[in-house]
């Protein structure tokens, strides 16, 4: 293994010159472009809103990698009851949200290269300092994603999930 950034991609056999240690979302799996301006409905980078029923917090899910310093990370996103919703945005600024106990909640995001889906997984999520995404503790459950959360992943799997979300095969 060398010390240079990037890695030689078995897909497209090109060297890239970074190694993307995060993925992200941009809004819930339930999320439509078309519900935009509808009532009580609305996505920011943060927040979500559908139909004033339904509520979702932007968070990460972290990975530790076994064979590398920094973690991998999936952008995701996760829906709380209306009551934590709430009680996530009144502390938004106020940094004291990090002894707030952790927010059951939902996995919204369906989480690429996983099965079976990763929607409806079961959360615990944790608030963080201000300025820093909420952590999502997935339930202790034999799903794969739940099991590299706990175990965690070789960075022969990060370039694993780098070659198929940048080359996918239609």
């Amino acid at each position: 293994m060398t010390d240079e950034p990037g890695f030689f991609c078995s897909s497209c056999g090109v060297r890239h010159d970074e190694l993307p240690l995060a993925y992200s979302a941009p809004a819930p799996a339930f999320w439509e472009p078309d519900m935009e301006g509808r009532p009580n409905t609305g996505l920011s980078d943060e927040l979500c809103v559908i139909d004033g029923e339904n509520f979702f917090i932007r968070a990460r899910i972290v990975l530790p990698v076994v064979d590398a310093e920094d973690p991998f990370e999936w952008g995701v996103w996760v829906s709380l009851s209306e009551a934590n919703f709430r009680r996530a945005t009144d502390l938004w600024e106020d940094p004291a949200r990090v002894d707030e106990p952790a927010y059951f909640g939902w996995l919204s995001t369906e989480v690429p290269l996983y099965e079976p889906t990763t929607l409806n997984l079961k959360t615990r999520v944790h608030s963080q300092p201000l300025g820093v995404r909420p952590l999502v503790e997935l339930e202790p459950t034999d799903h794969p994603l739940a099991v590299e959360q706990r175990d965690g992943i070789p960075l022969s799997r990060v370039r694993e999930i780098a070659e198929q979300l940048l080359h996918p095969k239609g």
